[in-house]
C-alpha cells in the first residue's frame, strides 16, 4: 500500500508541478528565451540563404523549384517576420511598474512564452529545411510541325501516318521505317506521327534526334536527353550511351524518332535499348534507301511515293496563287510545270513560289529549264528535284538575295545575327552604312528567302534549310561562288596540298580532327572552322598565307599558339566562339576591324591595343564570365561603335579603375543604337544619362543575375534590377540609393526613365516602396510600352502604382508576375473598365498580405451615370494564384452596391474573362470559386478554359456549382489535391454541353470526397483518356452508375464508346468499386493501361462487360490490394466465355492475398502477347495460375 501511495504522489507531483514549473520557467528564464529565438532566427535565416541561393541557381540552369520548397521558403519568411516582430516588441516594451521600482512579471511570462513558442515553431521549421532535392529539370514543349509554307495533310500521306501508327501498335513490331527519296517530305510525316502520338498520350515520352550524313552521336544523345530532362556529366560517348540507356529503361512506353539515315547506326553505341533490353521502346526511322532500313533490321518499312497528278496540281495551285486561275494559256502552261517537277513537294513548292505573278515568256522559259536534263544528282537526289530548286535560285531577282542564300547553305542552321555579321565583313550590303541598316537588310533577305520557300520558317532570329536545299546550295556556291564545304571528320594535313584550297575564296570546314601548319589560301576570303575535338591547338603559322581574308569565325579550337592571326590585316569580321586564348593582344593589328565578337572564351582583360580599331561598329563580348579587366579610355575611343554587347552571367568586370568609371564612357558613344551589358554591383552606377539617346535596343541588367540571351531574344528593351541590399544606403548624398521608387530610380540614371522600357524584372531589391510614385512626378503615364512586368521578393513592395489605372496607364502590359512580395494588397486598382486592354498572363505566387489581385474603385469626380456592370478582360488567358491565404478576390469592384454574395466568391459576377484557357489555385483559402447570379451574363465567361488545377485550398465544399457548369464547354484537363474540405466535384443537375470535352482529370489527397463520377457526369466523359485517383481515404467508387438507364434508339453503341486510355488508382483504402454497376452499353475498348495499387477493400476490378472489351489493353498491374477475383461474376454468363487480350504484354499481380480466381464462372483466357508475368505473394491464387497457364 505504501508503495502505491508512493507511486500515485509521484504522479500527482507529475502533473501538478511539472505545469507550474513551465509557467514560472517563463519568467524566470526570460533573458534566456529571447537569447534562444534570437540564435534560432540567425540560423534558420543561414538556412533560408543557402536555399534560397541554392533555388537561384537551379533556376539559373532551367530548372523548376519543387512546390514544397517554395512554400517552405514562404513559410521561413513569415516566421522570421513574426518572430522578428516579438523581439521588436521586447525591446520596446517597458518591463518595470509601480513607477519603475518593481518588474512588470506579467509582461515578462507574456513576452518570454510568446518567445518560447517561436524558437519551437523556428526550430521546426529549420529542421524541415533539410532538402535532399530542391529542383528538377523542366522538359520543353516540343514543336512538332512549325508552320512551314506550304505544308499540306495530304489524303495519300494521311492513310500512310494512320499505317505508320497501326505498325508502332502491333506489339510484334518494335522499329518502323519510312523510305523516299529526298525532298518527298519524309521528315514531316514523321514528325506527324510523333505529334499524333504526344497528343494523344499513346506513349511516356516522344523524341526526335537528326542522324544526318555523318551521325554526331554525342548531338543525338543530347537530342534525346533534353526530352527526358536528362543532364550528361559524362564526356566519353560510350559514357553517356550507358546512361541514356538506364533512363530509357524507366520508362515503360518509349518513341524514338531516328530522322535522315544514311548508313547503318549501333543503337548500343548511342544508348538506346532494344528489343529484349526494352520492349516498350520503339523507333520511327527515315531514309532515302531501303537497304539502309534493312540494315538497321526495320521490321516494317513504308515508302512514300511522290504526289499523285491530283495532290500535287492542288499544292502547285496554292503557292502559285491567283495568277493561274484567271488566265486559261498560263493555267495550261502551269500544269505542264506542275508535273515537270515530278511529284515532289519541296520541288512543287519552290518552283511555285518562284513563278508567282510571272509573266507568261517566263513560265514557257521555266518549262523549258525543268525539262532539260539535269547533269548533276546527289545519292537520294532525284536531277529532277536538283533542277527544280536550281531553278527556284536563279529565279531570285538580285546577286544580294542570291548570295544570302548561298551563304545559308554553307551555314546550314543558324543565327540570323552570324548572317549578318558574315555579310557585312564581306560587303555583302550595297548602300548600307550601319549595323541597323545592315540588320533591317539581313532580316528583309532571310524573309524573302523564306517566302521563297529556300530558307524553312522558324523563328525570327534562327534559320535553318531542308537537307536537299542546303546539298543543292552548297553544289552552286562550289561551282558559281568558289565555296569549299567539309562536313567529314578529316584530317586537313591530307588535304593540304590539293589545288581546291589556293582557288577557294570561302572555305567553311565542320568537324576537323587535325590541322596543317600552315593553309595556302591567297584567295580566300572567308574562313570558318569547328573543331569536334576539345580545343584542337591550332598552330603558329596557320593563318599566315591568308591575306585577303576578310571574315573569320573559329569554334572550340586552342588559339594559344596562333601567332599568325595578328597578320590578317585586312580582316573586317572576327568572330571567335568557345576557344582558349593567352589573350587577345593581336586585335590591335586588325585595324579594318568593323566587327569584334569573342563569345563564351577564356579572357581575363580586353587589352588597351583595342583603341586602335577606330572603324569598329559592333564589339561583342558577351559570356565571357572571365572578363574583369576594361582599361580605362577604351570604350570612349571607339567613337563608331553603333552595338556594345558586355553581358555575362555572374559578371565581375571592375567598372571603377584608376578612380574612373568605365560606365561614364557610355554617354560618349553617340553612334550607339544597341547595348547590352550586367552590372553586377549596384554601387558603381552613374548618375545622369546612362544610356545614349540613339539606344533602340537595351538589355541593362545591374545585380546579380542569371543572362540566358536566347530566352530574351526576342525583348528589345529590357531592365533587370536585382539590388538585394546594396540599394539601401543611409548616405544623405547618395540620391540614386536612397530612393524607394522604382521609377524614380531609373530616372535617376537616365534622365527620362527608360521611357520606351518593354519589359522590367525586379527582384530581391528591398529598399523599393512602390514601382511608381505619382508624387514624385508631374507626368504620371508610367512605362507606355511596357510589356511584361515581373516582381520577386521585393519584400517591401507596398503598392505598385499610387494612383488609380486609368486607360492610357501601362495600357500594352501583357503579363503581370508577382512572386514573394510580402506587402502587397493588390496589384492594381484602377477606376475604369477599359485598363489593361492587352492583358494576357497573371501570375501572383506567395505573397501573403494580398487581398485582391486587381481593384477596381470608383472616384467621385467621374461623371458615371449608368455606372459599370461588369469588367472584361478581353484578352486575359493564363491565369495562376499561388499561396495567398488572404485572398478574397480577384477582381473586387466598389461601386457602392451592396454585397450581395456571402461568402465572397473568388471570381464575382461583374469580372468576365472570355479567352482564359488556363486556371491555376494553389493555397488559397474561399468557399467558393464562381458567381451564381447573373448566369446569362456569365455563361461565356470561361467558355475558353481548357486546363483548371486546384490544389490545397482550404473551405471549399463544391467545386462546380449547377447554375455554373453551362461555362465550361471547352475544359480538358483538371487536376483536383489536397482539397481536405471538398465533399463534392460535379453538381446534381448539369447544362446540356458541360465538360464534353473533358481528356485528362488526376484527384489525390481528397479525404471528404466519396465518389469521382456519380452517374450524371457518366455520358458527359466520353472523351476522357486519362484518369488518375490516389490518397483519398473515403471514395468508395470511381463511376458511381446507379440510376443509368441506357436506351438503345436514343444512346446506340457508337455514342458510349469511350475513350479512357490510362487508369490509376492508387492508396483508396475505402474503396469498394472502381464501376459499383456493370455499364453493358458503355465500352471501354480503349483502355491500354490498368494500374490499382494499395486498395484493401477492392474485391474486383472489372465488371465483366468491360473485361470483354478490352481489346486494347497492354498492361495491367494490381499492388497490395483485397481483390478476390479480377472479373465479377454477376451471372451474366450462363455458358463458358473466352476472355481474349490480344495486345496484353505485362501483368503484375502483387501482394494479393485473396486473389483465387480470374473469374468464378467457366470461362479460358488469352493472352497471345503476354511477355511480362509477376505474382508475387497471392496465396491462394492457385486456381488462377492453372487458368494463366493453361
Amino acid at each position: 500500500m505504501a508503495e502505491i501511495g508512493i507511486a500515485v504522489a509521484s504522479k500527482v507531483a507529475e502533473y501538478s508541478v511539472a505545469p507550474i514549473a513551465r509557467e514560472v520557467g517563463y519568467i524566470w528564464n526570460y533573458m534566456s528565451s529571447f537569447h534562444n529565438l534570437e540564435t534560432q532566427l540567425r540560423k534558420l535565416q543561414v538556412r533560408k540563404e543557402t536555399v534560397q541561393q541554392s533555388a537561384v541557381e537551379a533556376t539559373r540552369q532551367g530548372d523548376e523549384i519543387f512546390q514544397s520548397v517554395q512554400n517552405w521558403l514562404d513559410r521561413v519568411q513569415n516566421i522570421i517576420d513574426e518572430a522578428s516582430m516579438v523581439v521588436q516588441e521586447n525591446e520596446q516594451a517597458n518591463f518595470k511598474c509601480f513607477m519603475g521600482w518593481c518588474p512588470n512579471l506579467k509582461k515578462r511570462y507574456r513576452h518570454s512564452r510568446k518567445a518560447t513558442n517561436k524558437v519551437e515553431a523556428v526550430a521546426r521549421l529549420y529542421e524541415e529545411g533539410k532538402f535532399d532535392r530542391i529542383s528538377y529539370r523542366s522538359i520543353p514543349k516540343e514543336t512538332w510541325i512549325p508552320s512551314y509554307k506550304g505544308y499540306v495533310a495530304f489524303k495519300s500521306r494521311m492513310s500512310t501516318l494512320e499505317d505508320l501508327l497501326n505498325g508502332l501498335r502491333n506489339p510484334d513490331v518494335n522499329m518502323v521505317g519510312i523510305y523516299g527519296p529526298g525532298g518527298i517530305g519524309k521528315t514531316m510525316l514523321a514528325r506527324a506521327v510523333a505529334k499524333h502520338a504526344e497528343d494523344k498520350k499513346l506513349y511516356d515520352v516522344v523524341a526526335f534526334g537528326e542522324v544526318t550524313e555523318k551521325p554526331n552521336i554525342k548531338e543525338i544523345q543530347q537530342e534525346i536527353a533534353d526530352k527526358l530532362g536528362l543532364t550528361f556529366r559524362e564526356e566519353s560517348t560510350s559514357g553517356r550511351a550507358r546512361i541514356l540507356q538506364e533512363r530509357l529503361k524507366q520508362e515503360k512506353k518509349v518513341l524514338l524518332v531516328l530522322d535522315n539515315i544514311w548508313e547503318g547506326l549501333i543503337l548500343e553505341e548511342v544508348g538506346i535499348p532494344f528489343d529484349n533490353d526494352h520492349m516498350g521502346c520503339k523507333l520511327l526511322l527515315t531514309a532515302r534507301s531501303l537497304d539502309v532500313l534493312s540494315e538497321m533490321d526495320s521490321q516494317t518499312n513504308f515508302q512514300i511515293d511522290v504526289l499523285d497528278k491530283g495532290e500535287a496540281w492542288s499544292l502547285f495551285r496554292k503557292n502559285a496563287g491567283a495568277c493561274i486561275e484567271n488566265d486559261d494559256h498560263l493555267r495550261a502552261l502551269a500544269i505542264k510545270v506542275a508535273e515537270a517537277c515530278g511529284g515532289l513537294p519541296i520541288a512543287i513548292t519552290s518552283v511555285a513560289v518562284a513563278l508567282k505573278n510571272k509573266e507568261k515568256f517566263e513560265w514557257e522559259n521555266a518549262l523549258q529549264e525543268l525539262t532539260t536534263p539535269s547533269l548533276r544528282n546527289f545519292e537520294g537526289v532525284a536531277a529532277s528535284t536538283y533542277s527544280c530548286i536550281e531553278f527556284s535560285y536563279k529565279q531570285l531577282k538580285d546577286e544580294e538575295l542570291k548570295s544570302t542564300f548561298l551563304l545559308c547553305s554553307t551555314m546550314g542552321y543558324s543565327l540570323v545575327g552570324n548572317l549578318l555579321t558574315y555579310g557585312i565583313g564581306l560587303g555583302m550590303f550595297k548602300s548600307v552604312e550601319t549595323i541597323e541598316q545592315a540588320r533591317n537588310r539581313v532580316n528583309t533577305l532571310v524573309r524573302k528567302l523564306k517566302d521563297s520557300c529556300l530558307l524553312l520558317d522558324t523563328d525570327s532570329y534562327r534559320f535553318s534549310l531542308h537537307d536537299v536545299v542546303r546539298d543543292v546550295g552548297r553544289s552552286i556556291a562550289s561551282r558559281d561562288w568558289h565555296m569549299l564545304t567539309i562536313t567529314n571528320k578529316v584530317d586537313l594535313r591530307e588535304l593540304v596540298h590539293k589545288e581546291v584550297f589556293k582557288s577557294s575564296i570561302r572555305i567553311s570546314l565542320h568537324d576537323i580532327t587535325e590541322l596543317p601548319k600552315e593553309l595556302d589560301c591567297p584567295q580566300l576570303q572567308f574562313f570558318y572552322m569547328r573543331n569536334v575535338r576539345d580545343f584542337l591547338i591550332v598552330p603558329d603559322n596557320f593563318f599566315a598565307r591568308m591575306p585577303k581574308l576578310k571574315v573569320l569565325h573559329l569554334v572550340g579550337l586552342n588559339l594559344f599558339s596562333a601567332a599568325a592571326l595578328h597578320l590578317l590585316v585586312n580582316l573586317q569580321t572576327l568572330y571567335i566562339e568557345l576557344c582558349k586564348l593567352r589573350d587577345i593582344d593581336f586585335i590591335g593589328e586588325m585595324k579594318k576591324l568593323e566587327i569584334l565578337r569573342i563569345h563564351s572564351s577564356y579572357i581575363l582583360e580586353l587589352p588597351k591595343e583595342t583603341c586602335n580599331l577606330t572603324r569598329l561598329k559592333l564589339l561583342d563580348l558577351n559570356d565571357c564570365s572571365t572578363l574583369r579587366v576594361i582599361p580605362p579610355n577604351v570604350i570612349s575611343t571607339l567613337t563608331k561603335l553603333e552595338e556594345l554587347y558586355l553581358c555575362s552571367s555572374g559578371s565581375n568586370i571592375k567598372w571603377e579603375v584608376e578612380g574612373l568609371n568605365i560606365l561614364d564612357e557610355l554617354k560618349d558613344l553617340l553612334h550607339l543604337t544597341t547595348l547590352e551589358i550586367s552590372i553586377g554591383d549596384a554601387n558603381v552606377l552613374p548618375k545622369g544619362r546612362l544610356l545614349s539617346t540613339k539606344l533602340k535596343r537595351y538589355k541593362i541588367i545591374i545585380g546579380d543575375d542569371y543572362v540566358d540571351h536566347f530566352r530574351w531574344h526576342e525583348i528589345s528593351r529590357m531592365v533587370r534590377l536585382n539590388l538585394k541590399t546594396s540599394c539601401c544606403s543611409d548616405s544623405d548624398d547618395d540620391v540614386l540609393h536612397k530612393t524607394r521608387s522604382v521609377k524614380k530610380f531609373l530616372s535617376i540614371l537616365d534622365g527620362e526613365g527608360f521611357p520606351e522600357l518593354e519589359f522590367l524584372h525586379v527582384q530581391y531589391s528591398t529598399c523599393f516602396r512602390t514601382i511608381v510614385d505619382c508624387l514624385e512626378s508631374e507626368s504620371c503615364d508610367p512605362f507606355p510600352f511596357l510589356k511584361s512586368l515581373v516582381l520577386e521578393g521585393v519584400y517591401n513592395l507596398e503598392m505598385i502604382y499610387n494612383r488609380q489605372l486609368r486607360t492610357e496607364s501601362f495600357h500594352r502590359l501583357r503579363t503581370i508576375e508577382v512572386r514573394r512580395c510580402g506587402k502587397l494588397k493588390n496589384i492594381f486598382s484602377f477606376s475604369t473598365n477599359k485598363a489593361l486592354p492587352l492583358l494576357q498572363e497573371v501570375r501572383v505566387f506567395s505573397c501573403h498580405n494580398m487581398e485582391e489581385i486587381l481593384s477596381m474603385r470608383m472616384e467621385e469626380d467621374i461623371n458615371n451615370n449608368e455606372g459599370i456592370d461588369k469588367i472584361e478582360f478581353k484578352q486575359l488567358r493564363s491565369l495562376s494564384l499561388n499561396s495567398l491565404p488572404k485572398l478574397t478576390s480577384f477582381c473586387s469592384m466598389n461601386n457602392n452596391e451592396d454585397k450581395l454574395d456571402i461568402p465572397t466568391p473568388l471570381f464575382n459576377g461583374k469580372v468576365m474573362l472570355p479567352k482564359l484557357e488556363a486556371l491555376e489555385l494553389y493555397g488559397i483559402n474561399f468557399e467558393k470559386i464562381w458567381h451564381h447570379h447573373q448566369l446569362p451574363g456569365i455563361s461565356s465567361c470561361f467558355q475558353c478554359l481548357r486546363q483548371f488545377s486546384i490544389e490545397h485550398c482550404n473551405n471549399l465544399k463544391v467545386l462546380f456549382s449547377s447554375s455554373m457548369v453551362a461555362i465550361f464547354p471547352s475544359l480538358e484537363e483538371i487536376k483536383i489535391s489536397g482539397m481536405d474540405d471538398l465533399e463534392m466535384i460535379w453538381p446534381n443537375q448539369l447544362c446540356k454541353d458541360s465538360f464534353r470535352n473533358l481528356k485528362s482529370m488526376e484527384v489525390t489527397w481528397c479525404n471528404k470526397l466519396l465518389t469521382i463520377f456519380q452517374s450524371n457526369m457518366l455520358e458527359r466523359i466520353m472523351r476522357l483518356e486519362s484518369l488518375i485517383v490516389s490518397d483519398c481515404y473515403l471514395i468508395e467508387e470511381i463511376f458511381d452508375l446507379r440510376g443509368v438507364e441506357f436506351e438503345e434508339e436514343s444512346h446506340p453503341e457508337t455514342e458510349t464508346q469511350t475513350q479512357l486510355r490510362e487508369l490509376d488508382i492508387i492508396s483508396l483504402p475505402k474503396l469498394k468499386h472502381i464501376w459499383n454497376k456493370d455499364p453493358q452499353k458503355m465500352f471501354y475498348k480503349k483502355l491500354s493501361s490498368v494500374k490499382v495499387c494499395n486498395c484493401k477493400s477492392l474485391k474486383y476490378l472489372f465488371p465483366f462487360s468491360i473485361a470483354q472489351s478490352l481489346s486494347e489493353l497492354e498492361q495491367l498491374h494490381v499492388y497490395n490490394c483485397g481483390v478476390e477475383e479480377i472479373v465479377a461474376d454477376e451471372g451474366e454468363a450462363k455458358e463458358a466465355v473466352t476472355f481474349v487480350f490480344p495486345r496484353i504484354t505485362s501483368l503484375m499481380l502483387n501482394y494479393l492475398p485473396r486473389l483465387e480466381t480470374f473469374y468464378r464462372g467457366v470461362h479460358t483466357l488469352q493472352w497471345r502477347n503476354l511477355k511480362k508475368l509477376s505474382m508475387h505473394h497471392c496465396d491462394k491464387a492457385e486456381l488462377f495460375a492453372s487458368e494463366l497457364f493453361n
